[in-house]
């Protein structure tokens, strides 16, 4: 009967509550944006939320000169979400800017439901994608920035002052507590990454003393640098149709045509608004960009804001000082837009970019990563921009 009653206990699984979430956003004159609409940057929020296993139940925006300090929005709109939550039974509200802790302490407050923004939604993310000891450390890091200056609004409604072996010291609140604990963890965290990164430069430092010239692939998260890099390596790394499926940076020894062999390293794809503590706990995998010697800029041109996704990887790399790095611009996913990869020759304008990129463009390269379409001419034009870097 023991033996029984164990078999039947393992035959059921309980499922975890799926949270049904209420997505808000804020258009602002004052907010840069990167030309995104509200509406377009909450459509993005909307996969990211899935993404993180939610269940989206509603959405509601408000046009402000600038947000509310005190609650984010408008005190008609705070009003309209909370007669809401009846109607949709929404038990978090995710908010499509970063919040300040006070925000987040009076949305709460007000809402009485969990509150998180766009920050905290990526950085969940992150830490479910991470694989590696590396990439955990770094998400970790990541997680606890972004937490330190909202511990207040964590510990409010318990702050006590009191004494514990060996925990804290007399008279020390538990805020007090925390903020020494995470300060701790800080440290640690930064000095093992620091290590990681010294690590890293002695490889990069190996390698460039071989004269082995790198290649990266840049670009939005989902606009399909890992399939890319399957098919230019023969690799097997994951590809899937959701955001961050590649957090972990990758390298592979290719030979090209010419028998020039190349290093080539996927990275960990951009997105719009990307935490500050995200760009700054990454910074040790991403100075692999500053020493590839050549970019590529995947863009997915099927995407209804491939436009406005360009424009916020330029800004990515602009922020971390590669905005002169050489690069070709690989519009990909070819393949969803044209019958035949012949088409690809007399192609003179970009589909889903209104025409404003006229080809051919010595800079721009036409692909389809799933169907190896254009592969060949990436690989030539991958080729001569080596040989002549190698020439100079």
């Amino acid at each position: 009967m023991a033996q029984e009653e164990r078999i039947k206990q393992k035959s059921f699984t309980t499922k975890a509550k799926v949270e049904r979430a209420f997505l808000v956003g804020v258009g602002s004159k004052n907010s840069e944006n990167n030309g995104w609409a509200v509406k377009d940057s909450l459509r993005e929020l909307s996969y990211l939320t899935k993404t993180a296993g939610a269940h989206v139940v509603g959405m509601l925006t408000q046009n402000l000169d600038a947000p509310s300090p005190a609650h984010y929005l408008g005190k008609g709109k705070i009003e309209e979400l909370i007669s809401l939550k009846e109607q949709t039974s929404y038990d978090m509200v995710i908010f499509d800017d970063e919040l300040s802790p006070r925000q987040q302490r009076n949305l709460e407050d007000t809402l009485e439901v969990k509150v998180i923004d766009r920050s905290a939604l990526i950085l969940h993310i992150f830490a479910r994608k991470a694989r590696t000891h590396e990439g955990k450390l770094q998400v970790e890091l990541a997680q606890h920035q972004y937490l330190l200056p909202r511990l207040v609004g964590q510990w409010q409604h318990l702050e006590r002052l009191g004494g514990g072996i060996g925990t804290r010291g007399p008279g020390e609140s538990q805020l007090e507590t925390d903020r020494r604990l995470i300060h701790k963890r800080i440290s640690l965290l930064q000095r093992k990454i620091e290590s990681v990164r010294k690590h890293r430069a002695l490889y990069r430092r190996r390698r460039k003393e071989t004269s082995t010239p790198i290649v990266a692939l840049v670009g939005y998260t989902n606009a399909g640098k890992s399939t890319l890099f399957n098919t230019l390596s023969k690799a097997s790394v994951d590809v899937e149709n959701r955001l961050f499926s590649t957090l972990d940076p990758v390298t592979r020894r290719l030979t090209l045509p010419t028998g020039q062999q190349f290093l080539i390293t996927d990275t960990v794809g951009f997105i719009n608004k990307l935490p500050p503590s995200i760009i700054a706990a990454f910074r040790a995998t991403l100075e692999e960009l500053d020493e590839a010697d050549l970019l590529l800029h995947i863009v997915d041109i099927t995407h209804m804001n491939a436009a406005n996704q360009c424009l916020t990887v330029e800004k990515i790399l602009g922020d971390l000082s590669l905005k002169n790095k050489p690069r070709f611009t690989v519009f990909n996913k070819l393949d969803l837009v044209l019958r035949n990869e012949a088409e690809l020759a007399s192609l003179t304008t970009i589909p889903h970019l209104e025409g404003e990129i006229l080809l051919p463009s010595e800079n721009t390269v036409l692909i389809s990563a799933a169907k190896g379409w254009g592969v060949d001419e990436l690989l030539n034009r991958i080729a001569g921009h080596l040989e002549h870097a190698i020439s100079y």
